[in-house]
């Protein structure tokens, strides 16, 4: 059996996935509400968003909107091929 994929299975990370996959596919989650729907501070959910974009699970989008900024995050096509995969892993071990 391989290995469950370490990127998504820190805690942090693995409900950010979770939270973006419950979206619509394409649909952008501002960081606002990302940071409230996992309960994260912000800087934990920017370093974690890092190491996902890093690995090309999510894209980050920075905007200035009026005069603030705005920063909207998806998953990327790898990103939700990686969490059903990460799932798939899951229960086969579940199921042992």
């Amino acid at each position: 059996m391989s290995k469950l994929d370490e990127v998504i299975h820190q805690t942090t990370r693995l409900r950010i996935m979770t939270a973006l996959l419950a979206l619509k596919k394409d649909e952008w989650v501002e960081f606002v509400r990302l940071k409230s729907m996992i309960n994260a501070s912000d800087g934990n959910l920017g370093s974690h968003l890092e190491t996902l974009s890093r690995a090309a699970y999510l894209e980050i989008d920075k905007q200035i909107v009026g005069k603030k900024p705005l920063t909207r995050i998806r998953s990327t096509p790898a990103g939700r091929a990686a969490y059903r995969h990460y799932i798939t892993q899951l229960r086969s071990l579940l199921d042992l």
